[in-house]
């Protein structure tokens, strides 16, 4: 599956429009890395466990976006974006979203 964020794929044509495609997932905070996180936030510095759980995020929203697609019968996805919002306190919504196309 080829995945863009441009409008086009370079090098191929876009032979056939299959559609919106998406894909998303809620991640809420672990207790015990919520707790690692606040003693961060004093000494400042990256914090790399909420860090690590944005990525498993993106990576399960992409993942899903891609299934979409393949239903749908594509090899391609055009225009992909990621958008995050806060579904509650503490947890977040992550969303993968494009438009799937054939290319050839």
């Amino acid at each position: 599956m080829i995945i863009v964020t441009t409008e086009s794929v370079p090098g191929k044509k876009v032979v056939e429009l299959k559609g919106f495609v998406k894909g998303s997932t809620v991640q809420s905070k672990h207790i015990g890395k919520d707790l690692l996180a606040g003693l961060k936030t004093i000494v400042g510095g990256e914090i790399k466990e909420y860090s690590e759980m944005m990525q498993e995020a993106r990576q399960k929203a992409i993942g899903r976006m891609v299934e979409d697609a393949k239903s749908k019968g594509a090899n391609a996805i055009i225009c992909v974006r990621l958008e995050t919002s806060s579904v509650m306190a503490n947890a977040s919504e992550i969303i993968a979203y494009g438009t799937a196309v054939t290319v050839e």
